[in-house]
């Protein structure tokens, strides 16, 4: 498989309609905000870790085709690349069935690592390699063999070539879907095949061709705020976009929609059944007063009703299907 099939698939599916509407690139997140004749989208991407002052085209993106500014997302320019990958998105997951499909997760504790608890009853006992360094992980026990490889390796890390004798080892692999603008990931999903691989990040493009790939599962992001998603950004915001407009969720590319549809309602009714739990411990205790987890709870009925009509949808298109 070519390197550079994966880039060919993205820029090909791609609505000739949108257009840039904004580029924000914010200190650890990029975001593009595109319309076109299927309404607008948000996408997003991590900014690059090297500043510059010297940019030569701020100011001219908004108003472009994304199917021409995506061609940056083939070059080497990891500024260019970045904005590329944010654009491809916001087209690419707007409104996107098989993100809508997904398990949403309503984590109890840090919304940032929401997707390494989701698989923590798996990893326990097993050799996880995370490749990209994400906030708060180290003091996650989760009972497994972790090691963390990045690119600018910090204390525990280890740099990129470990990745050439750790990944084919490995009993699970999370790889952070910025591998996809910086180039590196054809190389680290093939080191990876023996492994079911989560591609993760708010980076990730919910495509499901990815499986062709040797992805086994997406774990992105839903963009619930798009507003409050710019703003937090604009202002330097990191891990507090999941506290203000997207929320994790995982899909299994080896399932049919129907079967994911299923998984994410028993997940999402779960989460609701333990939050009620929780209230009424809470106004039992308390007495009084507003639940503090009540906005969890009313998106959480959004959340089941939203996936209920998706399941109906899905189940009227396979029994109308010739």
């Amino acid at each position: 498989m070519s390197p550079w099939q994966l880039y060919d698939l993205l820029l090909d599916r791609l609505d000739d309609s949108a257009h840039v509407a904004e580029i924000v690139i914010g200190l650890t997140w990029t975001l593009c905000r595109s319309v076109g004749d299927r309404g607008p989208g948000y996408g997003l991407a991590m900014s690059p870790g090297t500043p510059t002052r010297t940019l030569p085209w701020p100011g001219t993106l908004s108003g472009r085709s994304v199917k021409g500014l995506a061609d940056w997302l083939r070059g080497w320019d990891p500024y260019e690349a970045t904005v590329a990958m944010a654009a491809v998105s916001s087209v690419l997951n707007r409104g996107s069935d098989l993100a809508g499909s997904a398990i949403p997760l309503f984590p109890s504790g840090s919304a940032n690592l929401a997707v390494f608890q989701h698989f923590a009853p798996r990893l326990a006992g097993q050799r996880v390699c995370v490749v990209g360094r994400y906030p708060g992980l180290d003091a996650l026990d989760l009972g497994w063999d972790l090691t963390v490889l990045e690119r600018q390796p910090g204390r525990g890390d280890l740099p990129d070539p470990a990745a050439e004798y750790l990944l084919p080892r490995a009993d699970w692999v999370f790889l952070t879907a910025t591998s996809i603008p910086n180039k590196t990931f054809p190389r680290l999903a093939e080191l990876s095949r023996d492994a079911p691989l989560v591609l993760m990040g708010p980076t990730v493009p919910w495509v499901p061709e990815l499986a062709d790939f040797g992805v086994d599962y997406l774990a992105g992001v839903w963009v619930e705020d798009g507003e409050r998603l710019r703003a937090t950004i604009a202002e330097g915001g990191g891990t507090r976009i999941f506290e203000t407009g997207v929320r994790y969720a995982v899909a299994d590319l080896h399932l049919g929609e129907l079967e994911r549809l299923r998984q994410a309602i028993a997940a999402t009714a779960a989460s609701r059944e333990r939050l009620k739990t929780e209230m009424e411990t809470w106004n039992a205790r308390d007495g009084g007063g507003r639940f503090p987890g009540s906005d969890r709870l009313e998106r959480l009925d959004r959340t089941l009703s939203d996936l209920d009509t998706r399941f109906k949808r899905a189940c009227d298109a396979r029994d109308s299907a010739p």
